[in-house]
């Protein structure tokens, strides 16, 4: 049942909404012509009260330590619609036609404005709609009033749903391939995040010394970790011509922060000249009745921040040099931080993912955000990329070392994704102290020291020359990515499996793996030479 305050929301709601001019799907009321019949009976409610917020953890909780993973479709229509009420209500719901197959492998082909899957779309809202005005019949609702942010090009929609039966029976549709909260995230987990994500500032005094290196042009620097004293062997890349040129990295994160030249007016400048950069938006902002765009601007730093890790340009002053110093980039803030817990978030990481897969510049997408939970929306994005051929990287988790002990997050946990942590220097190899592992990491980075856990990379701070210093599995992400940039310039007409296959024969533990840190640390420069493989 729909609580007292939700009443009296809805009622406010339907208020304003009879004001708006803005365009919204209105889907009128019709005998469905899918056929929604059910699979299995749900289990009925009989009158219990939704999980409390600490009994769902104590349930997710259990549920990792058994399976190292969350995923939705692990927990039953009661536990999901508990999530649902302890959250923002919103559910988002993929679908596809009866008998549709194999729709992982070719998301990237289907049309949503097709009649057989706009039929199966209108149908199912219209089903929450009725649904939603039976179980509750002092309020009437229209589809305008639940229905979350613009229509999709990926098959899925967000809608509002307050009755557990209407959920239990979503996820008893053959024309359901998922729905689940998309708006529920751990307290715990949330409220131990490292502070690696939001909260960058200007620095207004210079790293030690021996935190970086020095270049042409005027005393550009080049963190320690990019040096040839380290494993990686970055510099010797770039001595022997690799710079990332003609590669374009797409960077799904908090967007550019507007006051950092180097990445605004002056990114094709000093050595980096014949380069673009561009930037989008696809974060969404407001109640569900008036989304809209939040921009391209970085209100976190975190965006700013990994796109210079990967493509800061060698143009002096002081200012740190990206580790694919020539690479192209696109910037898409999809987020508000590093964590894609909120709907908004979830939507505008899937909408990223379909433009950037969209593109046929881009090759590369350095993802240093993720979550908990996976997503059904999220993995119908990053399967549309990587249908499209696109090397995606995701962060393997940056948290507290109270609780990175959950091992690695989504996306990462995909395996169309390379999933990425970072460790300190030495040997053997150990994660950094907010780092996570496990698994179904493939690659680690060096990105800290193992005697000093506060010397971390280099990069551009939101403004100014000055650099600013990241750490986590996010910093490891986007130089992992801008390592892969510097190969794929030396070897354009590879493809992606041939980047990979090369970045595994350059790697510490190639043909083992780790169970903890996948195929180790790359030397890149043996990948773009192809000696000492």
């Amino acid at each position: 049942m729909l609580r007292a305050t939700q009443f009296t929301l809805l009622g406010f709601i339907l208020f304003l909404t009879a004001c708006q001019t803005q365009d919204a799907q209105i889907i009128p009321s019709k005998v469905s012509k899918t056929d929604l019949s059910l699979k299995n009976e749900i289990v009925p409610l009989d009158g219990r009260e939704p999980l409390s917020l600490m009994q769902l953890e104590r349930v997710f909780v259990e549920s990792w330590d058994q399976d190292g993973e969350l995923s939705w479709d692990k927990f039953d229509a009661y536990t999901a619609w508990s999530a649902v009420v302890r959250s923002d209500s919103m559910i988002s719901v993929g679908y596809q036609p009866a008998g549709y197959a194999n729709i992982n492998e070719t998301i990237h082909l289907v049309n949503v404005d097709d009649p057989k899957w706009k039929q199966v779309k209108q149908d199912l809202i219209q089903f929450v709609v009725d649904e939603t005005n039976r179980l509750n019949p002092a309020e009437t609702v229209e589809a305008k009033d639940i229905l979350g942010f613009r229509d999709s090009k990926l098959p899925f929609f967000f809608i509002r749903v307050y009755n557990y039966e209407i959920l239990a029976k979503l996820q008893e549709m053959e024309v359901v391939r998922y729905a689940e909260p998309s708006g529920y995230s751990p307290v715990a987990y949330q409220a131990n995040r490292s502070s690696s994500g939001c909260g960058a500032s200007v620095p207004t005094s210079q790293p030690p010394s021996s935190y970086f290196s020095t270049t042409t042009p005027s005393t550009t620097k080049i963190s320690w970790n990019h040096l040839d004293n380290q494993y990686h062997h970055i510099q010797g890349a770039w001595n022997a011509g690799a710079d990332g040129d003609n590669i374009t990295v797409g960077v799904i994160d908090t967007g550019l922060d507007p006051d950092q030249a180097k990445l605004n007016g002056s990114f094709s400048s000093g050595q980096s000249t014949g380069r673009y950069r561009e930037k989008f938006g696809t974060y969404q902002t407001g109640w569900w009745w008036w989304k809209k765009y939040d921009g391209v601007n970085d209100k976190c730093g975190h965006g700013t921040q990994m796109a210079g890790v990967i493509a800061a340009p060698r143009a002096g002053g002081g200012a740190p040099m990206g580790t694919a110093w020539r690479s192209n980039l696109i910037s898409v803030r999809a987020t508000s931080d590093v964590v894609i817990n909120g709907s908004n978030e979830k939507d505008g990481v899937a909408e990223a993912l379909r433009l950037l897969g969209n593109r046929s510049d881009v090759r590369i997408i350095s993802m240093s955000i993720g979550d908990i939970f996976s997503s059904g929306t999220v993995s119908d994005g990053i399967r549309y990329a990587y249908n499209r051929g696109k090397l995606i990287f995701a962060a393997g988790g940056t948290s507290t070392s109270f609780t990175n002990w959950v091992g690695v997050t989504f996306p990462a946990t995909m395996n169309e994704t390379v999933a990425v942590t970072g460790v300190d220097t030495g040997t053997p190899l150990r994660r950094c102290d907010v780092c996570h592992s496990g698994n179904k990491i493939d690659f680690v980075v060096i990105m800290e020291d193992r005697s000093n856990s506060n010397k971390h990379p280099l990069t551009l701070a939101p403004s100014g020359n000055v650099p600013d210093l990241v750490g986590g599995s996010s910093v490891a992400t986007a130089t992992m990515a801008g390592m892969a940039a510097l190969l794929w310039g030396e070897y354009p007409s590879w493809s992606r499996t041939q980047i990979m296959n090369r970045l595994k024969d350059a790697s510490e533990y190639y043909p083992s793996r780790s169970s903890q840190f996948g195929w180790g640390r790359v030397d890149i420069l043996a990948a773009v030479t192809g000696t000492n493989l």
